[in-house]
This record gives C-alpha cells, structure tokens and sequence, in this order.
C-alpha cells in the first residue's frame, strides 16, 4: 500500500470521525452493519506502555510529537548490529492522528504484559545474531539456527505473517486486512502473508479439541453494532502473544465496531492462563483506506530462506577449506 494512500487515509479519518454515540453505522442488505472495506491498523503507539509515561493512560500533545524522533532512534539502534533490516522510510509508523494513548493494551491498567506462569517458554528473536533454542521455533523473527528451515522463524518460512494475527498487531508495515460480508460469513483477508480467515455467523460449536490450526478456529456474532469473534484451537506452533509461551490454551476474542465513517474500533482480548496469570486486553483503532489490497506472495520464490540457508552452507564449506589447509 503507497505510503501516500495511507497518509490520505489516516488524515480522513482524523478529521472526519464524529462521536461514536451519535454516529449510525450503514446497514448491509441484511441489516447488520457495514464493515466491509479495505482498513489499516498501523500505529505509533508502543503496544506496551514505556516507563517515560509513568502511570499516565494519555500522553500530552508535546508528547505525541515527540514520537516521530523516538521511532527513528529506534530502528537506528536496530541497524547497529550486522547487515540491519528497514530503516523508517520504509515503515507504516503512522497512527490516528486523536490517538493519544501511551500504549495500546489497555488492561492491565499498567499498560502492560501480565505476569507470565512459571517456567513459560520465552523466544525473542530478531534481527540479530540467532538465539539459543530448541524447536519448535516458535517467533516471527530470526532463529535458533540453520542446519533447516525448521530453525527459522515462522514468518521467514512464510507460514503466519508479522502482524496477521489473530489477533492483528501493528508491524513495519503491510498493516491492512479487508473485511468481507454476507449474511452468514465474515471473511477478514490480511494483506501480510494474505491469508483469508471464514468466520462463520451460525452459532454453531468450535470443532473437535483434537483439531488444531495455525489461526485457530474462529466463530462470531453480533451484539449490537458489534462483530464478536471467538477464536480457540491454536496449535501450539506459535506464540501466545509476544515473545511468551504457546497458543494451544489461548482464547481470543475479538470485537470489531465501526465508530464513524472513516474508522472501525478493533479491541481483541487474550485469555491464555497457561502462560499469563491475567487477561490482556488492546484497543487499536482502524483507519478506512481509499483503495485496494495487493496480495502478498511470501511463498513465491521465499529467497530469503533460501540464500540464509545457502549462505550458512557457504560459510562451513569455507571454514573446512581453512582447517584443511592448516
């Protein structure tokens, strides 16, 4: 998505929003509300909240200017080491304009993770040097090794993406997802690793325990103006959320409601009491975008996993040279 799209998008929505007690969404054919459309999660509001903000929920205006230099330092700081990643020319790190906030979860009241259950699995990852692990590797970036490509992170092996969620996460970028209707079924495509998630609207009960999925199961409803979405049966191949623990316990629901023509209100909750001794809940708001989502063929060609393969095979081959030689 053009960086310019986006700009447009997040400015509309900026000045158009109304008060979301006295806006009434519009109706699809079959009266529920109309979600669909092509919206953007990004965001430069820290997802936990950082210590400069103390116990403050809001930060002042001359803090929220302040941001743009804060997230420049730190991807400076995240290109220190090694060949580096993205610098901010390339990054979505523009929010809701009225978004305040010092940080996107909400409870805890703290702004932050909860405690975690003893003995928790703690993968990190990154863009640095590969960590010490074992499989199954279960963060996004970076990797315990590369005897495999089962020592590589899940989005490098193109599985799950960064920020494709459940729940959606603000990324580096390509924080889009396109919401679908019909009477029975909403379908929530993401932009990154363009995956389509059915949800059906049947009430009808999650599948058999025994069946495990990379996105889980998702079901919803409607309450009120409000789509629900209960989601369960993770596999336990990824995260709960963060850098901690496994999803095969979690419980994820999600609720998405449109509060003005320009933005829909996405607030998703993590009950997972096998890795945290509390529920988290986050609030990020959805900015509508004036045009279309391009897919995302991660596992066309994934080059990268290849060359880090052959790149590590290069270098042992140089190593048994140089032995050899000695």
């Amino acid at each position: 998505m053009k960086i310019k799209t986006l700009i447009t998008a997040v400015a509309l929505a900026t000045c158009g929003a109304v008060n979301a007690a006295d806006y009434e969404a519009p109706r699809t054919e079959w009266g529920q509300p109309d979600l669909q459309g092509v919206w953007n999660f990004a965001s430069n509001i820290p997802m936990t909240r950082p210590a400069m903000f103390g116990d403050s929920e809001y930060m002042t205006q001359e803090q929220a200017d302040q941001l743009p230099a804060m997230i420049e330092k730190q991807y400076e700081a995240l290109n220190e080491d090694g060949v580096g990643g993205y610098n901010t020319f390339w990054v979505e790190a523009t929010g809701r304009g009225d978004n305040l906030r010092t940080s996107l979860i909400t409870y805890p009241a703290n702004g932050q993770i909860p405690e975690r259950v003893e003995g928790v699995d703690i993968q990190v990852g990154g863009l640095g040097p590969d960590i010490t692990g074992t499989r199954p590797v279960r963060m996004v970036v970076g990797g315990i090794g590369k005897d495999s490509f089962e020592d590589r992170g899940i989005s490098e092996r193109c599985i799950v993406g960064f920020n494709s969620g459940p729940p959606f996460t603000p990324s580096m970028y390509n924080n889009n997802i396109q919401i679908v209707q019909n009477q029975n079924t909403v379908v929530v495509m993401t932009e990154m690793i363009h995956d389509a998630r059915i949800i059906p609207l049947d009430k009808e009960a999650h599948i058999d325990d025994d069946i495990r999925l990379w996105t889980g199961d998702s079901r919803g409803y409607w309450d009120g103006d409000t789509l629900v979405v209960e989601t369960r049966n993770f596999n336990d191949l990824t995260q709960s959320f963060s850098v901690f623990g496994s999803a095969k316990d979690k419980v994820l629901t999600e609720r998405f409601t449109r509060v003005d023509e320009y933005t829909v209100d996405y607030e998703f909750t993590v009950d997972d009491p096998s890795t945290f001794k509390d529920k988290i809940v986050a609030r990020i708001p959805m900015s509508k975008v004036d045009g279309q989502m391009y897919e995302y063929a991660c596992h066309e060609g994934n080059y990268g996993m290849t060359n880090i393969l052959r790149g590590e095979r290069m270098e042992e081959a140089r190593l048994a040279e140089g032995e050899g030689g000695q």
